[in-house]
C-alpha cells in the first residue's frame, strides 16, 4: 500500500486588513480592541472585496500549492473542496475552482463540514491515495466570511471572530515510510443548532418567506450565524484534546512527543488552555489567529502552509493535528513530515 503525504502547501489571503478599532470606527460596532483580545486573543482579520467568493480565494492558494508540489492541475486526480461559505447555494465551489484551473474532467467534490472540514478532507484525501485511486488529490479550505456577518453591535459576539482566507494542500502518493500516519473524526449531530447559520429552511414551502411582492424575506435569526459561545468552548477543549489524545495514544506517544501541533483557529484562548492541560510548550503550537481570525475550514492550512515557508517545518518531524467545530464535529491527525 501508498504512503499519503503533503508535497505541497499554498495560502491566500485577500489584501485588506480590518483591525478591531476598525470594526469599531469604520462599522460602528460598540465594542473595543481590549475586548475582542482579551476573549479571544483576535487583533485583525482579512475580508475580501465585493465580487470576490471562496472559489477565487481558493484558486490562488491551489496554485501556490501545486507549484510547491511540482505538478500540474492536470496532473490531479481529484478535487477536494472545503467550505461553508459556497459560492452559491449549488454548484459546490469545487466545479468553480476547476474551471479556474483550467482541468476539465477532473473530479471536484465538496465537504461542509465547517470548522473540522479540512481535517474531514484530509481522510478522504489520504484514503483515496493509500488505496490507489488517486496519485495526487488537491484539497482547499477556503471562506468568504466577511459578506455574512452581522457587522453591528447587535452581532458583535460572533462577527468579531471570523475573516477570509484560503489554503491548500497536494496530498500524493509515495513509497517512503512518511506522511499521514492516522487521522481520528467524531460528531454529535444533537448540537448541531448550537452553532449555526441557518439562512433557509428546506422544510417549509417556500423554503425563503415571501412579502406581498414575492419577494424573499429573511428574518435576522435566521440570516445571521448565532452560537452559545461558552458550550462550543467547553465541547472544543474536550475533544480536541481527548481526539488528540486518541491519536497519541495509538502509537505509544506521548502528546509532548510532538513536534509541532496546529490547532484549529477559533479561539486563542481555547488553544492555550488546551495547550497547557496537554503540558505543549508553547513553541510547538505556532498560530495565526492574532491576525487573521477565525477562518474556519482554511485555519490549519493556512497555517501548515506558513509554518512550510518559514522554513520551520522539517522532513521526519512529528506533527499532530486537531480541530472541532459546527456539527458539532471535531477530528485529530499525526504526520510524519
Amino acid at each position: 500500500m501508498k504512503n499519503a503525504y503533503i508535497s505541497g502547501t499554498g495560502y491566500y489571503y485577500p489584501p485588506r486588513v480590518v483591525t478591531n478599532q476598525d470594526l469599531v470606527d469604520q462599522y460602528g460596532i460598540d465594542t473595543s480592541d481590549e475586548w475582542i483580545q482579551k476573549r479571544t486573543g483576535i487583533k485583525a482579520r482579512h475580508f475580501a472585496d465585493e465580487g470576490v467568493g471562496s472559489a477565487e480565494m481558493g484558486h490562488h492558494a491551489a496554485k501556490m500549492a501545486l507549484d510547491n508540489a511540482g505538478i500540474k492541475a492536470t496532473e490531479l486526480d481529484m478535487i477536494l473542496f472545503c467550505t461553508l461559505s459556497p459560492d452559491h447555494t449549488f454548484p459546490g465551489s469545487g466545479v468553480y475552482l476547476q474551471a479556474r484551473l483550467e482541468c476539465p474532467g477532473v473530479p471536484a467534490m465538496d465537504i461542509r463540514n465547517q470548522c473540522s472540514g479540512f481535517l474531514y478532507g484530509l481522510q478522504t484525501a489520504a484514503a483515496l491515495v493509500k488505496s490507489g485511486a488517486a496519485k495526487h488529490v488537491l484539497l482547499v479550505g477556503a471562506e468568504t466570511h466577511s459578506a455574512a456577518l452581522d457587522l453591528t453591535t447587535r452581532g458583535r459576539g460572533v462577527s468579531s471572530l471570523f475573516g477570509d482566507a484560503a489554503g491548500a494542500v497536494v496530498v500524493s502518493a509515495t513509497d517512503e515510510d512518511r506522511g499521514i500516519q492516522h487521522i481520528v473524526l467524531g460528531a454529535d449531530g444533537r448540537y448541531g443548532d448550537v452553532l449555526c447559520q441557518k439562512i433557509w429552511d428546506i422544510t417549509k414551502r417556500p423554503f425563503i418567506p415571501l412579502d406581498e411582492d414575492g419577494n424573499g424575506v429573511v428574518s435576522p435569526e435566521m440570516m445571521w450565524a448565532h452560537m452559545d459561545g461558552k458550550l462550543v468552548f467547553k465541547n472544543a477543549v474536550e475533544k480536541m484534546i481527548t481526539s488528540l489524545a486518541a491519536i497519541c495514544w495509538d502509537y505509544k506517544m506521548q502528546v509532548t512527543d510532538l513536534d509541532m501541533v496546529l490547532f484549529h483557529q477559533a479561539n486563542l484562548r481555547i488553544n492555550q488552555f488546551i495547550q497547557q492541560t496537554m503540558g505543549l510548550d508553547e513553541a510547538k503550537v505556532p498560530s495565526n489567529i492574532e491576525r487573521c481570525g477565525n477562518t474556519t475550514a482554511a485555519t490549519i492550512p493556512t497555517l501548515l502552509a506558513e509554518q512550510v515557508e518559514q522554513g520551520k517545518v522539517e522532513p521526519g518531524m512529528k506533527m499532530g493535528m486537531a480541530a472541532f467545530g459546527s456539527g458539532f464535529t471535531w477530528g485529530a491527525a499525526y504526520l510524519v513530515w
